[in-house]
């Protein structure tokens, strides 16, 4: 490696180090920025993720369909169908449309078998597995009514859920908070940009174009009224050694 390279590869470094320098020194300027920022973002979240939303319970009940895999996505079907939820809502003694009980009910096949899992989510965790039950069984009893032929079996009951399946402790306030130091960092850097004060030699010398030969310190109001008040104390003791010659 020649001279020329090596004194390139410390440009090259320095330059780094300005950088970074430069970074630092931007986000210290715009802290308050950030903090504020952040602070306003997590109480947002905090709060979102406060909000009481109504809890929904999920309860299955799972059967055996005895028929070949498009006789089976058949029945699949009618379990949602009107024939089915009409007399469900009847022996429940429900004031809900079928429509509106379709929407709670989700009917999925366990890949690989003849398991299929009727699934009721509600607000309520008891009528939630009671509800799953009693579509399940009157499925099994209008089956044969419908197709003629007795394919269904009762596999398992639902259970009570105890755990709500809408509600996440506090993902909302930590993305809240992530998303907060992202927009703050960002915005401290745009009005950073914005900012068209000189704050360094370096910058004078790059605006400029000329070296710096000197600069002024800078001078606090206490080191001037201290300085003052010492000059004016020498001043009254020469007076004073003036006055007694």
């Amino acid at each position: 490696m020649n001279n020329l390279d090596q004194f390139n590869d410390v440009n090259k470094k320095r330059a780094k180090e300005i950088n970074l320098k430069e970074i630092f020194q931007v986000l210290k300027r715009r802290f308050w920025v950030i903090v504020l920022v952040t602070i306003l973002a997590s109480l947002v979240g905090g709060i979102q993720n406060n909000t009481t939303t109504i809890p929904l319970y999920q309860s299955s009940s799972r059967i055996i369909i005895g028929a070949d895999e498009e006789s089976r996505k058949t029945l699949q079907v009618i379990v949602r169908d009107s024939v089915i939820l009409d007399k469900v809502i009847k022996e429940l003694a429900l004031n809900k449309s079928a429509e509106a009980l379709a929407g709670q009910i989700s009917v999925a096949s366990v890949e690989g078998s003849q398991v299929v899992s009727i699934s009721v989510i509600d607000s309520d965790p008891i009528f939630a597995a009671k509800l799953a039950d009693k579509t399940a069984q009157v499925f099994r009893d209008e089956v044969p009514n419908i197709i003629g032929q007795d394919y269904v079996r009762l596999l398992s009951g639902a259970k009570v859920s105890s755990s709500p399946i809408n509600q996440s402790k506090n993902n909302k306030l930590f993305i809240a908070i992530i998303g907060g130091l992202v927009v703050g960092i960002g915005l401290a850097f745009l009005l950073e940009s914005f900012d068209d004060k000189i704050r360094s030699v370096s910058e004078i010398e790059l605006l400029l174009g000329l070296p710096v030969l000197g600069r002024v310190s800078k001078v606090s109001r206490r080191s001037v009224k201290k300085k003052n008040n010492i000059m004016q104390i020498d001043f009254n003791l020469r007076g004073e050694n003036i006055g007694n010659k």
